[in-house]
């Protein structure tokens, strides 16, 4: 009877690990046909990251002057451009930037719909009314939402399908989550005048190395000097990238530098704690023989 038993649990296993390489060899296939997108160096990675202020103020300024044409943030509060964490600009600037955006409001007492300049209490205000006309307006491509781009994006990996979990493993203990950031910044970046031989862009498209499939409907957005930095910073494309990028994870993430504050506070007091009762233990019972 216990052979039998033994025979069957055996052929459970070896059915339940066939499934699991069947399953695991596809994915491992699809993520080698990828570009392994570089991991690049953010203030706000790590467990005790942070939101470098001047760099969010010139990630607004691009997203304003240059993705804010086709792109909306629907889940962004005009007053949630002051508020700690983020790029801190003073209430004055944030009713200056609203009152730039034109809100369609109402009804009136003759019950009809008018327009008004924005507010801080107004979300922000997309390009398009709704994904029809902003299909119709750009040749039937609906550009995403922005709103949580950041987190909701992650770049595949090309490494070997039974290494992940020893990549699981260092971004737990590293507190590695900027996949997206990644991600988003080499698509940005990822532009080229000419496709690599033997890669046919389709009319209307564009190459892009860290898109998947290399071809985005998406012209590139950005060029040298395109947006005036007042603090001095370098108007290259470069630096464009990683501030909107930046501001694009604040977005999808205002509160991650009380998230981590907290989580890191909550570690040291389970450590501390967990000392306690273990020298507490030996104190209890150094007297009993075991």
């Amino acid at each position: 009877m216990s052979k039998n038993f033994s025979m069957r649990n055996f052929r459970t296993s070896a059915l339940g690990a066939a499934l699991l390489l069947a399953t695991a060899f596809p994915s491992s296939a699809g993520a080698a046909e990828g570009v392994e997108i570089p991991r690049l160096n953010w203030t706000f990675s790590g467990l005790t990251g942070y939101f470098d202020k001047p760099q969010l103020r010139r990630g607004y300024q691009v997203y304003q002057n240059v993705c804010a044409v086709c792109h909306g943030m629907r889940q962004l509060y005009y007053r949630n451009l002051s508020e700690p964490g983020g790029p801190e600009f003073s209430e004055a600037s944030v009713k200056a930037f609203a009152s730039q955006a034109q809100v369609t409001d109402g009804p009136n007492d003759e019950g009809e719909m008018f327009t008004r300049p924005g507010k801080p209490a107004d979300k922000f205000v997309s390009p398009y009314p709704n994904d029809k006309a902003a299909a119709a307006a750009l040749g039937g491509a609906v550009p995403p939402d922005l709103s949580n781009m950041a987190k909701a994006r992650a770049p595949a990996h090309t490494h070997a399908w039974y290494t992940e979990p020893y990549f699981w493993l260092v971004d737990i203990l590293t507190g590695y989550q900027e996949g997206g950031p990644d991600y988003v910044h080499a698509v940005l970046t990822g532009y080229a005048e000419e496709p690599p031989a033997g890669i046919d862009v389709l009319p209307g498209l564009s190459y892009n190395m860290a898109f998947p499939g290399h071809q985005i409907a998406m012209p590139p957005p950005l060029s040298d000097g395109l947006v005036t930095y007042e603090d001095g910073t370098p108007e290259t494309v470069e630096n464009y990238a990683k501030d909107v990028t930046a501001f694009l994870m604040w977005a999808a993430e205002p509160t991650l530098e009380e998230r981590k504050k907290m989580g890191l506070t909550v570690m040291v007091y389970l450590a501390i704690f967990a000392l306690l009762l273990y020298l507490s233990k030996r104190t209890l019972w150094r007297r009993v023989a075991h």
